[in-house]
């Protein structure tokens, strides 16, 4: 499984919209996630060492940020067919088994330029990109009192709008696209 780092993208890149379904049932658009302060999206998926690696620190900081008005989502863009780990009926497990607080969406058409699980776009109040960091220095082995990156950017951004000095990109797997 080759192994990614993210892109840092340009930092007034805008949140595209998106029509995802979620594995509440519901259907989402970018309209429907609120976030007073900002909001995160991240790329995971079930299958990836590096998620399953971070779920638990990952499910703590988006419940923390959430006191801090930024709401978060996660997509899964994976190729469910070819690595079945991340088939629907399996991310609905996911979530439910970690009490995501936030939506967990299906996507195969991903526009935002992820390239790895995990991968994390924090935008600002306002939509615009303001952090494309990692969770913190951890990888599949979590690393005894690590710098929360993610947590304290996110907050930084919630507080001024603006983007943290110094981000470290995610690394990951990479997506597995579907080949039709």
């Amino acid at each position: 499984m080759p192994t990614l780092q993210s892109l840092l993208l340009d930092l007034d890149f805008t949140a595209p919209d998106f029509a995802l379904p979620g594995v509440d049932g519901r259907p989402y658009s970018l309209a429907d996630l609120g976030g007073e302060n900002g909001l995160l999206v991240m790329f995971i998926c079930n299958h990836c060492p590096y998620v399953k690696a971070i779920m638990d620190r990952l499910v703590r900081d988006t419940r923390e940020l959430l006191l801090h008005g930024v709401a978060s989502v996660a997509i899964m863009s994976n190729d469910a067919v070819g690595y079945p780990e991340d088939s629907f009926a399996n991310i609905q497990r996911t979530a439910s088994l970690f009490d995501f607080p936030f939506p967990y969406l299906y996507d195969e058409t991903q526009a935002y330029g992820a390239v790895c699980t995990p991968d994390f776009f924090g935008f600002n109040r306002d939509r615009r990109l303001r952090f494309r960091g990692r969770l913190d220095e951890s990888r599949i082995t979590p690393v005894a009192n690590a710098k929360r990156e993610l947590y304290e950017g996110m907050l930084h951004v919630a507080m001024t709008g603006e983007a943290p000095q110094n981000q470290i990109p995610s690394i990951g797997c990479s997506i597995k696209w579907r080949l039709d």
